[in-house]
């Protein structure tokens, strides 16, 4: 028999392999997603009602084995003995970096990929992001504004469910939201604080978070619950509340009838037809058997997170013996990218009750958008930084700060419950050439397949951010009457560990400047698209994920009318 040939191949089973699969499925197209790993038992995986007492290790895990087998992963807070199984084994899938320069690639390897473990905050970008080149000189703009996107952004946000308050900021678009989730006693003063301050750009807002507060509009299935606050997202949501693929846009793509899933197959490149210099399908290593096995396909969207997506190109024949398919412009693994932290500051809130538990089990934050280098020009660095915190209780955390033993212990500890408050900075690092990513044919994972080598390192202007982070978040907690304020101005983040990473097969209009045109489309190989966070023209400091499935909604459309006018 001959084999099956999909209308489209999709690489990743993740956010925007997901809603890859949803959009080109319910089109008409026949799709097929290849995933890496396996496919995850929600009942038998996902812990967000276990307590301490129910786990081996009381929640701490066994760390000799986590050091051993995930030296990199368990750097992640969610990496723990309730979560390890949704991040990676990182001696079966090694990368290398020079001794200097480290970089922590987190990752996930299951139907969902990093949205089941994802934080969840989800912030539109603006103009001041896709338009940053004009407005202060450095680097590309993207090949489209935001009000190209922006139709995108309400289409996925009515599908997918986004919690927040409306603030009509320039620099912080609205999203169509669900109801907001409440501020807590400490940062309603810490916003008042911030408002009195007289800086119309500064606010203080509740997390902006794809978790339901109500049922989404679009999302009818009934098939996800709308938030139960146990608050332990990091662990899991067995009701569906909130967006992850294997709870939204994979069950929608498999109600089509024209959606296969095919887990365990780790793709290792790209087949190109030299003949009419097309993707005609991918290769993929059975991750169970070790076979090796071809799918094809009219249209490849590659959707495995930057860096995956990267090393499969680069590992994928060219038509013209460059390095890596699609890549006569030579960009191909250059400007990468992620959030740059290390500044911020914590403080207590004496004036705050701490007899009485407040706890509600809220899994969201603050948020206090971009305000510098907006209308004025900072003197110290370019671009900006956001602040992602909060104010509460901890339950029993406090006992490690508290003197004594014995009963008068475990009753100041039952009976107390100091408020604290912190803000940390997610900022944007500048995009740059040699931040790369490229292969290192002399190291291959458990399967076979040659692995990446990452250099990627922050500069003078990151680090001069990071100490405003310091110094301005420090001032707002004081403002607020915040008590023991620390302030942190550095050393900056490892690259990676905020897990923002993008760049590596950058859009633009210029073919011998970026891998991608406006539609996410290969300029040398017209039926490839990569919609994940390697399309990225510069990182912005908001988080990604929901602007990623933005610009994958948007090259879906493309897509289709490609395929079905004979395009592609």
């Amino acid at each position: 028999m001959p084999p099956i040939v999909y209308d489209a191949i999709i690489v990743g089973s993740g956010a925007t392999g997901g809603w890859a699969a949803k959009h080109l499925a319910e089109a008409g197209l026949k799709v097929v997603i290849l995933e890496a790993g396996r496919k995850l038992d929600p009942l038998k995986e996902y812990t967000e009602h276990t307590w301490p007492y129910e786990t081996e290790r009381r929640g701490f895990g066994n760390r000799e084995e986590m050091e051993r087998t995930q030296p990199i992963q368990s750097r992640c807070y969610a990496c723990t003995e309730y979560g390890h199984q949704f991040f990676v084994n990182d001696l079966e899938n090694p990368y290398t970096t020079p001794p200097d320069k480290p970089f922590f690639w987190i990752r996930s390897r299951h139907v969902g990929g990093r949205s089941i473990p994802w934080g969840r905050q989800s912030y539109r970008l603006s103009n001041y992001d896709f338009k940053a080149a004009t407005h202060d000189g450095f680097g590309d703009d993207w090949p489209f504004s935001y009000e190209d996107l922006a139709p995108y952004y309400d289409r996925v946000e009515d599908f997918v469910g986004i919690s927040g308050n409306y603030e009509n900021l320039p620099q912080l678009p609205d999203s169509k939201f669900l109801p907001p989730m409440a501020l807590t006693c400490g940062e309603r003063i810490l916003k008042k604080a911030i408002d009195g301050m007289g800086d119309p750009h500064r606010r203080l807002t509740i997390g902006r978070i794809a978790i339901l507060t109500g049922k989404p509009k679009t999302d009818t299935a009934g098939n996800r619950a709308v938030c139960h606050w146990c608050g332990h997202c990091e662990r899991g949501c067995t009701v569906g509340a909130y967006y992850s693929s294997p709870h939204s846009t994979l069950p929608a793509a498999e109600r089509t009838g024209r959606s296969t899933l095919v887990p365990h197959a780790v793709v290792s490149h790209v087949i190109l037809d030299q003949k009419t210099g097309k993707a005609k399908g991918v290769e993929y290593v059975d991750a169970t058997t070790r076979q090796r096995r071809e799918v094809h396909g009219k249209v490849v969207v590659l959707c495995a997170g930057t860096i995956e997506t990267t090393r499969i190109m680069l590992n994928s024949p060219s038509m013209d013996g460059t390095d890596g398919i699609a890549n006569s412009s030579g960009v191909l693994g250059h400007y990468l990218m992620d959030h740059v932290g290390g500044g911020g500051a914590s403080g207590t809130m004496p004036m705050l009750d701490a007899k009485r538990l407040e706890q509600d089990g809220r899994a969201n934050g603050i948020y206090v958008p971009r305000f510098v280098n907006l209308t004025t020009k900072h003197p110290n660095f370019i671009r900006g930084y956001g602040f992602q915190g909060g104010s509460g209780q901890s339950l029993y955390a406090h006992a490690k700060t508290l003197p004594g033993f014995g009963k008068k212990l475990k009753d100041e500890v039952r009976e107390s419950h100091p408020w604290g408050i912190s803000l940390g900075g997610f900022g944007e690092s500048l995009a740059k050439f040699e931040n790369l990513v490229r292969i290192n044919k002399d190291v291959v994972d458990a399967w076979g397949i040659p692995v990446a080598h990452i250099e990627c390192a922050f500069g003078d202007n990151e680090r001069a951010m990071v100490r405003d982070m310091g110094e301005t978040a420090g001032e707002m907690l004081e403002r607020a009457g915040a008590k023991d304020v620390r302030i942190s101005q550095g050393p900056t983040s490892t690259p990676g560990i905020l897990i923002h990473e993008v760049g590596t097969a950058r859009m633009g209009n210029d073919p011998k400047k970026s891998v991608l045109n406006k539609f996410n489309q290969a300029h040398d190989v017209k039926n490839l698209f990569v919609t994940d966070g390697a399309c990225y023209v510069s990182v912005a400091n908001q988080n990604p994920t929901l602007t990623m499935m933005a610009i994958t909604a948007r090259a879906c459309d493309y897509i289709v009318d490609e395929f079905r006018g004979g395009r592609l």
